[in-house]
């Protein structure tokens, strides 16, 4: 049995050793950029032995301009259906031909030959923005890595502001996770704080300025950021925890560990921090104003005024509901 090699190294071969070479035979002036980038667990390097049951062979995606595809797209379209190989590697050969203005329109929405807004940063779904600038370029004439390198991570205040959302999406439920066990809630517990468990994962993203990706791979990439090693197995007693007292208490740590992080950006003046006894009852909550120190440093008086019309935000959420690009329409009359 053959060892298992990575779909991006696989694809790489495939356009080297059987696409390159026929354009460079058939179309020797044609700037060209190629790359493997967007759907797929090898665009993200998460593929294994399992990948390869379906949707995983030998693939490019070929980048032209505009006015070559144009002029030229149909010849090239059939040169390529003629010469390239059914199979490389023993598995079935894929490709696809683009402009990169078309590419982006039709994956986000967008049109590279303006300007990104922040209400453009506020409705790409994030795991299409770490599908877009995840993958590799393998060649580049037409200037693709330049686009995706505009697409790298949000600028500094809106950082910020999806910042902000990330912590009103916990500082509301720090208390519910005692306040449902006390009623003898276990499992309304447990699910309390399995999704503050996601939430603080999701600010962890944040923090280390890497988009997230969807569910299957969430937890994967998570493992992989600076502070996963840290933080993985306290996430996990919380959600293994028998009782809201012992999850409370490692959410406790959890909280203190990125409240730690956050300070350590130096993005804000030096948040301080403690622990809180919920009025009499038996709850304690982790608290610091993060969102009021977030929200000072904003200076784009764009992003500022997003900010006091959407405050707790959960807006930022309905980019991932609303994750197909014919959708982000709707949500940018929500911004107007």
């Amino acid at each position: 049995m053959s060892a298992f090699v990575p779909g991006l190294e696989l694809s790489r071969r495939f356009y080297l050793e059987a696409v390159r070479p026929i354009l460079d035979a058939e179309f020797p002036s044609l700037p060209h950029s190629a790359a493997l980038i967007g759907r797929g667990s090898e665009v993200l390097g998460f593929d294994d032995e399992m990948s390869g049951d379906h949707n995983w062979e030998p693939r490019v995606l070929l980048f032209v301009r505009d006015e070559d595809q144009a002029r030229q797209g149909e010849a090239i379209a059939e040169t390529l259906r003629q010469q390239v190989p059914a199979r490389f590697a023993d598995r079935a050969t894929k490709y696809a031909i683009h402009t990169v203005r078309g590419y982006f329109l039709d994956h986000l929405d967008f049109d590279v030959d303006r300007e990104i807004e922040a209400r453009d940063w506020l409705t790409f779904p994030e795991q299409r923005l770490r599908m877009i600038t995840a993958g590799a370029v393998y060649h580049d004439e037409v200037g693709l890595q330049a686009v995706r390198d505009r697409f790298a991570y949000y600028p500094h205040d809106v950082w910020l502001y999806v910042l902000v959302a990330g912590w009103w999406r916990i500082h509301p439920e720090v208390n519910l996770v005692g306040r449902a066990g006390f009623v003898g809630d276990e499992l309304g517990s447990a699910v309390i704080a399995s999704r503050l468990v996601h939430d603080l994962m999701g600010l962890c993203f944040l923090m280390e300025r890497q988009y997230a990706p969807y569910s299957k791979w969430f937890g994967t990439a998570f493992s992989r950021l600076s502070c996963g090693a840290e933080l993985s197995p306290i996430l996990r007693k919380v959600l293994q925890a028998e009782t809201w007292q012992e999850r409370e208490e490692a959410l406790m740590t959890a909280y203190e560990v990125v409240a730690a992080m956050h300070n350590a950006l130096q993005i804000t003046p030096p948040v301080s921090t403690e622990v809180l006894q919920m009025w009499d009852r038996p709850f304690k909550v982790f608290w610091g104003d993060f969102p009021g120190a977030l929200s000072a440093e904003i200076e784009d008086p764009v992003v500022k005024q997003l900010a006091e019309r959407w405050p707790a935000s959960g807006i930022d959420q309905l980019r991932d509901v609303l994750w197909n690009p014919r959708y982000r329409g709707q949500l940018l009359r929500l911004f107007d």
